[in-house]
């Protein structure tokens, strides 16, 4: 039987294509929905909604696709997390609400496993990776 070890390149690229789904998919829904974001901004009382969802499409496609590729993966994997906990602190404070919380935990398991891929790095099958 093999070792996982030896198998580690291809379950990096797995993990980082798991991981970055999230914040491709949401970038993508809030570009072709850019209306619907700048509202939930407005909605959640930052000041310049459009500027704020702006960002925040950059931020998730962007970093969703640094990590796909595996280029400047520790960079791209701390700011998505950083994103992910300023995403939860903004919109998921209503802790006496159960969906709330258990969305504010989500974001915080998703930062979680950002910053535990930041420290294993993208593994061989990325641009970062190759010799």
């Amino acid at each position: 039987m093999q070792k996982i070890e030896s198998q580690s390149d291809a379950i990096l690229l797995a993990g980082r294509l798991l991981f970055s789904s999230l914040f491709l998919l949401y970038g993508w829904f809030s570009l072709t929905g850019f209306a619907g974001a700048t509202a939930y901004m407005q909605k959640l009382g930052l000041p310049l909604p459009a500027l704020f969802a702006a960002v925040g499409i950059i931020i998730e496609l962007g970093g969703g696709m640094l990590v796909v590729i595996g280029y400047q993966f520790r960079v791209a994997t701390l700011v998505l997390a950083l994103y992910t906990l300023v995403a939860a602190l903004l919109a998921h404070r209503d802790f006496a609400n159960g969906v709330q919380l258990l969305n504010f935990m989500k974001n915080m398991a998703i930062a979680g496993g950002a910053l535990g891929l930041a420290m294993s790095g993208p593994g061989g099958y990325s641009v970062d990776g190759r010799s």
